[in-house]
């Protein structure tokens, strides 16, 4: 198991990210879609926080606890300006 380090997320415009996708499976893909939308709804209408867990270019893995205020086809969107590849992220609690 890999080591996952916590990340502020301010810190994480200075990351960056592989195009590859880090899920290997259709069903895991899926359920990181269902996640992601979910918390947006959380994120817009009761600014509740989630832990995205991700992984950047050298195969480090983070955790961040943020709110999620938009989730496109390719980033999602935090708050700040902040934006993470939707294929760079593991899961979403």
């Amino acid at each position: 198991m890999k080591t996952i380090e916590k990340i502020e997320k301010e810190e994480i415009k200075n990351l960056s990210f592989k195009k590859g996708e880090v899920l290997t499976s259709a069903e895991d893909i899926k359920k990181r879609w269902s996640d992601l939308y979910r918390a947006q709804a959380l994120g817009n209408l009761l600014q509740n926080k989630v832990q995205i867990t991700f992984e950047t270019t050298d195969e480090k893995t983070y955790k961040v606890d943020t709110t999620i205020w938009a989730v496109g086809q390719d980033f999602v969107s935090l708050k700040g300006g902040i934006h993470i590849p939707v294929s760079a992220i593991h899961e979403v609690n």
